[in-house]
């Protein structure tokens, strides 16, 4: 899509993840591909609030083509590019269930439901590093082939061909984490049915 495009789409998805009660306040960070690079959401915004001309514009080395100050999480958003040449869009949140996962030291189960199993596959799991660093970059980038990741006391980041495909990723994300919470120690979906579903 182009850059005015793909201004309108992001927002318009960064808006959804509020609403969703995905992301709070001026948490998370979210980023689409274009043409000469990427838009991310700006550093310190509330994402509910953004408007087109907000978004900052940075190239695939990490140079600010135009805008303000991009998130300080903009070097994880471009490891997954540069590992993944399918991935068009990136979606890192605070999700209130996913973080509570992490902070009890469960892994979350995908398995419980064929959409979690088929929407996510495997969910890696990033261990606590300071955000904004080259280490949680480092960490971030050592999971590039997860289409999902939860990130110990963090949150949790999808990545998808599309903006629509990283927020259903995010949405389905959540919600397996708020089932897992929910249904303690239910069992997950037999193999037999996973090789069905064509994820084993």
């Amino acid at each position: 899509m182009d850059e005015t495009e793909a201004r309108r789409a992001l927002v318009a998805t960064c808006r959804m993840l509020y609403d969703r009660d995905l992301t709070v306040s001026a948490g998370g960070n979210m980023s689409v591909r274009i043409d000469d690079g990427i838009l991310i959401t700006p550093s310190g915004r509330n994402k509910g609030l953004l408007s087109p001309e907000d978004l900052v514009k940075v190239s695939m080395d990490g140079t600010v083509i135009s805008g303000g100050k991009p998130s300080i999480e903009t070097g994880f958003h471009l490891a997954l590019y540069r590992a993944n040449p399918g991935t068009n869009a990136v979606v890192h949140c605070h999700p209130l269930n996913c973080i509570a996962i992490t902070v009890r030291g469960e892994r979350l189960r995908c398995n419980l439901t064929p959409e979690g199993a088929l929407l996510l596959g495997r969910v890696a799991e990033v261990p606590y590093v300071t955000p904004g660093t080259q280490e949680l970059v480092d960490a971030v980038a050592e999971h590039a082939d997860a289409k999902a990741m939860l990130m110990v006391r963090h949150g949790a980041l999808t990545q998808g061909t599309t903006l629509e495909e990283a927020f259903d990723r995010m949405e389905e994300l959540e919600f397996q984490a708020r089932l897992q919470l929910l249904c303690g120690d239910a069992e997950d979906l037999p193999d037999s049915e996973l090789a069905k579903l064509g994820v084993m």
